[in-house]
């Protein structure tokens, strides 16, 4: 929401960062690219793109996953990915970064979110395909594939009865918080992550399977 947008650029101003908060719909690649244009009047070039725009929703019966339903996931969850990167591309210069974040499901797959795994699947070969693509400039394109994450879309995708075991399965026996992913884009973003393009790095309480 706008004030959400908001509270979270005003959090980063009192430590010391200049941020901007825009609203905009990433399925609308008229909309992404109105809104980068903006972003780049008002705090110049953009040098880092993470994208992080996700949705997903709990389906018990396979039989509820229709086409409407699947392509309105997949139009947030990869072709927002794919509008954000066309929109910034001829922006970018050697040294940029792009970030993606897929998620445990992508390598576990996941019963009752199918159409959101196969997003998060694609955000994968999404990853691998760019970082090719642009290697020779100098562009770097990695993913972060998190979970379980305690989130607020956690308990608003979840019965109350599943959200209270949420990530109680893993080695570490609990979730990870997203103060507990963020050191993994950081690296990314920052120059110690200058050697590495087209990898996935997994925060995810220890779930070997998914590596």
């Amino acid at each position: 929401s706008p004030d959400k947008l908001a509270a979270a650029a005003a959090a980063l101003k009192t430590e010391g960062h200049d941020a901007h908060a825009a609203l905009f719909d990433v399925t609308d690649p008229d909309a992404v690219q109105a809104a980068i244009a903006k972003i780049e009047a008002d705090i110049g070039p953009i040098d880092i793109l993470i994208n992080n725009a996700a949705e997903q929703h709990v389906r018990e019966d396979i039989a509820e996953l229709d086409a409407d339903a699947m392509k309105a996931v997949f139009e947030t969850n990869i072709y927002g990915y794919f509008h954000m990167v066309q929109a910034v591309l001829d922006h970018l210069e050697s040294g940029a970064r792009i970030i993606n974040t897929a998620s445990i499901v992508a390598y576990r797959g996941h019963p009752q979110l199918i159409d959101y795994a196969m997003t998060k699947g694609a955000i994968v070969a999404l990853t691998r395909s760019l970082s090719d693509r642009f290697a020779d400039r100098g562009i770097l394109v990695n993913a972060v594939a998190p979970g379980p994450i305690w989130t607020p879309l956690i308990p608003a995708s979840f019965p109350a009865e599943k959200v209270e075991k949420f990530g109680t399965n893993t080695p570490l026996g609990r979730p990870g918080q997203p103060n507990e992913v963020a050191p993994a884009y950081l690296l990314l973003a920052c120059e110690d992550g200058r050697y590495m393009t087209g990898q996935t790095i997994h925060v995810n309480g220890g779930d070997y399977s998914s590596s």
